[in-house]
């Protein structure tokens, strides 16, 4: 084949854009209200856990990398809550606080949903496979740097913005070896199987089980200082 067909077709602002993506259609979903991204993005030196929610999740395979997600605690109520009221929950049973338990089991779900709805798209639109760990949430009073445990030969970096209904704001970063995907070949991504389906399958099984059954739990004092040891702190 020719160079000049083969053409990039995905970088490291591509892979980002399609998280973002993945972030506001699982969160518009979830929550009944519109969840919007910047239009610009910053390039940042590195990598971390800020207060006063922070998830992250590593994933490995056609490529590695980090993904974060850093909400405050009225952003965090905001979504928890109205997640639970589209799931059908009375206010009055709803957690009061973002330091509650209930409230890091919802953000780590939405996390998971986000993550796979990513990793389906990764695997249709570029035709890699890459996996990902469970989602940890740590409620924090300080900032945390993290650093992924397989070093990057070409670190990016980056930071976008996101804006709830009301104006709240949360922030997700992605640090992510330096890759292209070039198409070799012409194929049709609707052939891969559809992750669409996956994610309403789990919103169907927290229906059926209820909060107590969310995939992702808080992380405890020892497993948050095991995981952070294995992130390289």
């Amino acid at each position: 084949m020719s160079s000049e067909n083969k053409a990039v077709v995905y970088g490291t602002e591509d892979l980002l854009e399609s998280l973002c993506n993945s972030v506001t259609k699982v969160l518009n979903a979830a929550t009944q209200s519109p969840v919007n991204y910047a239009g610009m993005v910053q390039r940042i030196t590195k990598i971390g856990l800020k207060p006063d929610i922070g998830c992250f999740v590593l994933f490995d395979g056609g490529f590695t990398g980090l993904v974060v997600l850093n909400f405050a605690g009225s952003t965090a109520m905001e979504i928890y809550e109205r997640y639970m009221l589209n799931m059908g929950m009375p206010k009055s049973e709803l957690a009061s606080s973002h330091t509650s338990d209930e409230v890091s089991n919802i953000l780590g779900e939405l996390m998971n949903q986000i993550v796979g709805d990513f990793t389906g798209k990764v695997r249709r639109e570029l035709q890699t496979n890459i996996t990902q760990n469970q989602p940890k949430m740590l409620v924090l009073n300080k900032q945390i740097v993290l650093s992924v445990d397989t070093p990057l030969d070409r670190p990016e970096m980056r930071r976008v913005s996101f804006y709830t209904e009301t104006g709240n704001v949360f922030y997700l970063e992605l640090a992510i070896d330096r890759t292209e995907f070039i198409r070799l070949r012409d194929f049709d991504s609707s052939e891969i199987d559809d992750p669409d389906a996956l994610l309403e399958q789990q919103r169907a099984a927290h229906l059926a089980g209820g909060a107590a059954a969310a995939p992702a739990a808080p992380a405890s004092d020892a497993d948050a200082d095991e995981l952070l040891k294995s992130l390289g702190m």
